[in-house]
């Protein structure tokens, strides 16, 4: 079992920037791909960011392309999303998740249903 403890959001003005974190516990997070998600409300959940294992490969939804990077650190079992130039369009509830079959793999998946464990979400609210 994975615990994914996300952090970091808040409230912030079109063209600011913020960073959120996702601390894993549990399993062994340096095996997995890991993927940020977002869901606005009465919106569907969508796919934002995904990283491999190693960091070597990431993959963007074209919605953030150029403005949100996605990193993380496997002595600290985090990941991270970084995101700048934020618009009120970017206003969600942002989740981590863990993509265990991509263990190793250097691709990463797009599908939020392919993901199996999920943290509770932190808010982001870009104000206009």
């Amino acid at each position: 079992q994975v615990q994914l403890v996300e952090s970091g959001g808040g409230l912030v003005q079109a063209g600011g920037s913020l960073r959120l974190s996702c601390a894993a516990s549990g399993g062994t997070f340096s095996s997995y791909a890991m993927g940020w998600f977002r869901q606005a409300p009465g919106k569907e959940r969508e796919f934002v960011a995904a990283i491999t294992w190693n960091g070597g490969n990431t993959y963007y939804a074209d919605s953030v392309k150029g403005r949100f990077t996605i990193s993380r650190d496997n002595i600290k079992n985090t990941v991270y999303l970084q995101m700048n130039s934020l618009k009120p369009e970017d206003t969600a509830v942002y989740y981590c998740a863990v993509d265990k079959e991509s263990a190793y793999l250097k691709v990463v998946r797009a599908s939020s249903s392919l993901y199996d464990y999920w943290g509770q979400g932190t808010q982001v609210t870009v104000s206009s």
